[in-house]
């Protein structure tokens, strides 16, 4: 049989675990109990969307990692990852997994050990979180440890550096092909459709997150939403497309002026600009998330945008699933995250003057590196009109 699909090295996976063993012995704790799709992934190469129904992953601080999922994974678990000792849970009336999960941590003996749980994971709902706090209660003790794989993934190795430049070139691909389509009468669906052929067909991944996009009142949403939206002759549409490839992502953020162009957008398209390149200035080494609101603040203050701006400028990117390419930390006032070699920020300035019916942006993805930020997708700092 051949061996499993994996996208990074076994050394690779060999040095992530070890860097969580060692976290783990930090934090005293004895094995680390996963349910976040993307720990999987970091750690064994594990990919599949079936974090949707209960599934978990444990791994001990001796580095023994076995994982219990359902028997629609029981194939492609091993067909993705590095894993050995896969257990399956049945699906049937009244079935409690936590219970599986009990009986696969007690073969690993941590009866009475200290365990951290990640409890910020999509895959594990208020009920399943219930039914794990049940099932190891008197068995374990248990802590939330739901950063400790988030941190470490924090700073990118080269290989997932190549990855994520492919998602930005993907994205810069995917922003041309929008302004070929881009006209009045048109579809935005279509307009999303032509797109994401192009991400495709060029060897990305669909992306965590559906694409917010929009003309007329849907140029202030800043979430995918449904409906038939159709380009004005006049109109302005929002565009923020992400891109994946082998499920890393970057992301972009800009508008298309479609007929006359409102001066008073080119005196916000000028503070985004400038917004934009204070915040990348800022990303450097030693400096703080913080530091990057806080330019981002200043800027449009300055320019007498600072009534309209959000109240978050971007967000870390990685190997993200759905619901979200999102990932922490985000880029809001005081974070006190460092920055370091290796991440990757999306940064997006965004100015929603809805009484004046004004709506403009500017987003990039960057990766940091021990001088000026790298962009990895791009958007003109001058208007786009068609």
């Amino acid at each position: 049989m051949a061996g499993p699909i994996l996208h990074f090295s076994r050394e690779e996976f060999a040095a992530r675990q070890k860097a969580a063993c060692a976290k783990m012995a930090e934090q005293g704790l004895d094995g680390l109990v996963m349910f976040r799709q993307e720990s999987m992934y970091y750690l064994t190469g594990y990919d599949t969307m079936g974090f949707t129904m209960f599934q978990g992953l444990y791994m001990g601080a001796d580095g023994r990692i076995a994982l219990l999922t359902r028997t629609a994974d029981k194939l492609q678990s091993r067909a993705t990852s590095i894993i050995d000792d896969i257990r399956i849970w049945y699906d049937r009336a009244g079935a409690t997994p936590g219970d599986d999960l009990r009986k696969m941590l007690e073969d690993y003996g941590c009866r009475g050990k200290r365990l951290g749980i990640e409890y910020h994971a999509y895959g594990l709902t208020a009920q399943r979180g219930k039914m794990v706090d049940a099932a190891l209660e008197g068995f374990c003790k248990t802590t939330d440890a739901s950063d400790l794989v988030r941190l470490l993934r924090l700073v990118k190795s080269p290989k997932e550096l190549e990855y994520t430049r492919k998602a930005g070139a993907l994205c810069d691909l995917i922003r041309e092909v929008s302004l070929k389509h881009v006209k009045p009468g048109a579809s935005t669906k279509a307009v999303f459709g032509k797109m994401m052929d192009a991400q495709m067909s060029a060897g990305g991944d669909p992306a965590a997150s559906r694409w917010p996009f929009g003309g007329g009142e849907a140029k202030f949403f800043g979430r995918y939403h449904t409906g038939e939206n159709i380009v004005g002759k006049e109109d302005n549409v929002l565009f923020e497309p992400g891109a994946s490839y082998r499920l890393y992502h970057a992301a972009t953020m800009y508008n298309v002026i479609v007929g006359k162009v409102d001066s008073r957008l080119r005196d916000m398209n000028k503070a985004c600009a400038d917004a934009i390149a204070a915040c990348q200035d800022i990303l450097r080494p030693g400096r703080t998330v913080g530091e990057v609101f806080a330019a981002h603040q200043k800027t449009f203050e300055k320019a007498g945008f600072g009534h309209a701006t959000q109240a978050a400028c971007g967000y870390t990117m990685g190997a993200m699933y759905p619901p979200t390419w999102m990932d922490w930390p985000m880029i809001y006032a005081d974070n006190p995250q460092v920055i370091e070699p290796g991440m990757v920020f999306f940064t997006h300035m965004i100015v929603f003057d809805r009484p004046k019916d004004l709506s403009m942006c500017i987003g990039e993805s960057v990766i940091v590196t021990n001088g000026a930020a790298e962009r990895i997708s791009n958007v003109p700092r001058e208007i786009i009109s068609v």
